[in-house]
């Protein structure tokens, strides 16, 4: 169990590092993440050490400073969040809870593998800026949301590598994905398949390809988030080996403007 805990504390770590965007500030132990991105995970609040200062006075700090970004003040919570009631704090405060996130964990990748296509689909390589492109396309983000994505991807202390599927005739991109490697552990980001594409195997074929690829360059833990709901991506990465971790979500004052 206690291996257990240290490597879901490990890929917790490797989750944090890959979403670090360059506008980010240490308050009091909080992380504060200001990028203004679709990724909730790029501009929220994560509580990652106790600190010195009481509760409400953090709290108020952390108000102010998201106002003055005009972005809304969010806080990721985890079973790694201190302190251990910080949720009770907030349930005390009347935060709404939401976007229940499941983090799994693939403990022993498959050794690298040839992941070829069928007939009439490519592989693409993507960099950065043209991956904030596609992906956004979409999902239809705005253009400030696709400049912060490929400003963060830019800038990470932790290298991205994306990969998309097209279709030969035209060239269409059907879907996207990226890893984000450290050391042996590699994290799935960004997976998407466009609505009239899915239900193919495209986003299978890609993870494996994206994992493959991990895997060759030393990589022998994966792992990935995604929503609690999202129930058909949850049977893929099973399918692919993935096993439910932890779990995290994130708090908002209520009645505050939706995130």
């Amino acid at each position: 169990m206690a291996d257990l805990e240290d490597l879901h504390a490990r890929v917790e770590d490797a989750g944090l590092n890959a979403s670090a965007p360059p506008q980010q500030r240490w308050l009091d132990g909080w992380i504060l993440r200001f990028s203004p991105g679709k990724a909730k995970r790029a501009r929220c609040v994560n509580a990652v050490a106790a600190g010195r200062a009481a509760f409400d006075t953090k709290l108020r700090r952390a108000a102010a400073a998201y106002a003055e970004v005009g972005l809304p003040l969010i806080f990721r919570i985890t079973p790694f969040s201190l302190p251990a009631d910080l949720d009770g704090e907030f349930d005390r405060l009347g935060y709404a809870a939401f976007d229940d996130t499941r983090v799994m964990v693939h403990a022993s990748l498959p050794s690298p593998a040839i992941i070829s296509l069928p007939a009439g689909w490519l592989w693409s390589s993507l960099d950065g800026e043209r991956y904030a492109e596609a992906i956004g396309a979409l999902r239809g983000s705005t253009a400030v949301e696709i400049r912060a994505h490929a400003e963060r991807l830019a800038l990470s202390p932790v290298p991205y590598r994306g990969l998309a599927i097209r279709r030969e005739a035209d060239g269409e991109l059907l879907a996207c994905g990226q890893f984000a490697r450290e050391a042996d552990l590699v994290g799935l980001y960004d997976v998407h398949t466009r609505i009239e594409d899915r239900g193919r195997g495209l986003g299978r074929l890609l993870c494996r390809r994206l994992l493959a690829e991990a895997a060759a360059e030393g990589a022998r833990v994966g792992y990935l988030q995604v929503d609690a709901d999202n129930l058909a991506a949850r049977r893929v990465y099973r399918d692919l080996g993935f096993d439910d971790a932890y779990a995290y979500h994130y708090r908002q004052a209520t009645g505050a403007v939706p995130a």
